[in-house]
């Protein structure tokens, strides 16, 4: 055969491959080509949302305390961007912002796309933009701001660097604040630029997240934190908390924890425990402060007054353990009435509470523990999450029935031993005992705000129950009031006042028993205020601890309520009765 007819031979087999592989890649593979080829001309850009904004209250008035400020994301193709250009920049503009190594990403084989800096503002992004370095674009987000710095912060939370929310609000309310993102879809030539027209052009449009106002006053939650700040800098305590409710509608007011953070610098903070709430996330032994709740269910089964009776010897044996007052003055032997052992925080006289809960004023019984656990757990909800809007943990109220030495107990649960609750179910549940009976479901949330700036209104089914009568509430605030003994307490005139409440040391538990040396005890105050003769507007529970230190519940959480009390009183300017 000659060269020619091969060559030619050749030349055939080789235009039949083409063509077979024309008609392949034509016929066959056509889809798959063409959305290569779409790919290669399609811009997709998201559409960030904007996050919802929180505010609160200043009077009738919403005020916003968390914002949103316009920053911008630097976005790099490692395989079109030079890198020791853009380290240059970055240096130079944004070295504060930058997300990973470069050297690292450009090690990356194929990366065509990565998000090299954050939160960077317009002016930085213009700046870099005029460099005219290829390969960088930026995208618009937005960054939270939080202009009242760090007030409030273990309440309201903050926003990671991926715009999730965290603790607080940020994180509870987040799916309301986040919105949804949207999406720019367009073709483009080849050099880059967006065309006009095309059915393949899509515009999904972001939708904003909403914006929640909270129930907390902004102003009273500044006050309180500053008076909270004082206490903390001059007493033994590291760490203080507050939490103030209209007893009336459940609505709370402030809710505050030192020491705080600010939300904007959360990534600085070296002890992540201030992120917790401690009003909500962390149960306690409230020790005499549950007193209130024993001798309410003991006056409220009619089983027993204020002026009911008992012998008191300064202690009580029960299931072989001795259990002793704390006071031993030798004028309060014999026999005493039950709003004097309430006056002197008596541990024998909240175990007699729970002995006339029983019918049977000499002994504890079954019937005695079954009520009290009734009204602690099923009235009082000291146990059960309240259904408040933010994290919260439950409590623990003790079975009356089936473990050992059950009489013990509950006799110390009486005065706050062996029972777990948090601040936000003791003020709910006291609440209930000094407002004429009525469990208020507690809440933080106000409602929202519309596109004009309106607020509207939470819609929610307050589970309002009333759990004791209010014959009992009166003589509790009598009893609450006559053992603050407020007349001759420090602070403003309060005659016209009905001011009332009850303080607690509690030990703390060391490897699995109580620390009787008292080196450590964490100090609480529970109470409430208003003009005499009327339903309180307001309750208070301060509470004080430190590792390693002694806290008195009257030195430390008395003197810390009265400050919020006296700030109360002029802050929502309430008249005395007399007036």
């Amino acid at each position: 055969m000659s060269r020619i007819k091969a060559l030619k031979y050749l030349v055939l087999a080789a235009l039949g491959v083409i063509v077979v592989r024309l008609f392949f890649i034509q016929i066959i593979e056509h889809g798959k080509w063409v959305e290569q080829a779409n790919l290669q001309h399609t811009m997709l850009e998201t559409i960030v949302a904007d996050r919802g904004e929180i505010y609160m209250m200043d009077g009738d008035t919403p005020v916003p305390v968390v914002l949103n400020q316009t920053v911008y994301s630097i976005i790099i193709d490692p395989a079109v961007t030079n890198k020791e250009r853009l380290k240059e920049l970055l240096e130079k503009y944004a070295k504060d912002n930058i997300t990973a190594d470069i050297d690292e990403i450009y090690n990356i084989e194929g990366l065509r796309y990565f998000v090299i800096a954050r939160n960077i503002t317009r002016d930085v992004a213009d700046q870099i933009a005029k460099e005219g370095v290829g390969g960088i674009w930026f995208q618009e987000n937005n960054r939270r701001v939080y202009p009242e710095g760090e007030m409030a912060s273990a309440l309201l939370g903050f926003v990671n660097a991926e715009g999730v929310g965290q603790y607080g609000i940020e994180s509870s309310f987040n799916d309301v604040l986040r919105g949804t993102d949207g999406l720019l879809k367009s073709i483009s030539d080849v050099n880059n630029v967006a065309l006009s027209i095309g059915n393949d052009n899509v515009k999904i449009p972001a939708v904003d997240g909403e914006t929640v106002v909270l129930t907390i006053d902004r102003g009273m939650q500044k006050g309180v934190e500053e008076i909270l700040a004082r206490h903390l800098a001059n007493t033994p305590a590291t760490n203080i908390s507050a939490v103030v409710i209209d007893p009336n509608t459940g609505k709370v007011l402030t809710m505050a924890n030192l020491p705080s953070y600010n939300p904007a610098d959360y990534s600085k903070v070296e002890d992540a425990s201030v992120y917790v709430n401690y009003v909500t996330e962390v149960p306690y032994e409230p020790a005499s402060t549950c007193k209130t709740f024993a001798f309410s269910a003991a006056i409220n089964e009619g089983k027993m007054t204020s002026s009911s009776t008992y012998f008191n010897q300064g202690y009580v044996v029960i299931d072989g353990w001795t259990i002793r007052n704390a006071e031993q003055r030798s004028s309060l032997y014999g026999t005493i009435d039950m709003r004097t052992a309430l006056y002197w925080s008596l541990n024998t006289g909240s175990i007699q509470a729970l002995k006339f809960l029983g019918d049977n004023p000499d002994e504890i019984t079954q019937v005695g523990r079954e009520r009290l656990y009734d009204y602690l757990h099923n009235k009082f909800r000291l146990d059960q999450k309240t259904g408040i809007e933010v994290h919260e943990a439950e409590g623990i109220v003790a079975d009356p029935n089936e473990g050992y030495g059950r009489d013990s107990v509950y006799a110390n649960m009486t005065f706050g031993q062996n029972i777990y609750t948090t601040m936000i179910q003791m003020v709910s549940a006291f609440s209930a005992v000094v407002n004429g009976g009525y469990y208020h479901q507690p809440t933080l949330f106000a409602g929202k705000l519309n596109k004009n700036g309106e607020l509207i209104p939470a819609e929610r089914e307050d589970e309002t129950r009333q759990i004791l009568g209010e014959g009992t509430s009166v003589m509790m605030r009598e009893m609450l009031a006559n053992n603050r003994n407020y007349k001759v307490r420090m602070g403003i005139d309060k005659y016209g006042y009905q001011i009332g409440g009850k303080s607690g040391t509690a030990q703390v538990v060391r490897d699995g028993s109580y620390d009787n040396t008292m080196s450590e005890t964490i100090a609480s105050y529970i109470g409430f205020g208003g003009t005499a003769g009327e339903l309180p507007k307001y309750v208070i529970m301060v509470k004080m601890w430190g590792e390693g230190q002694y806290m008195d519940g009257t030195a430390h959480g008395s003197a810390a309520f009265d400050d919020v009390s006296n700030f109360l009183i002029d802050y929502l300017k309430i008249k005395p009765g007399n007036v």
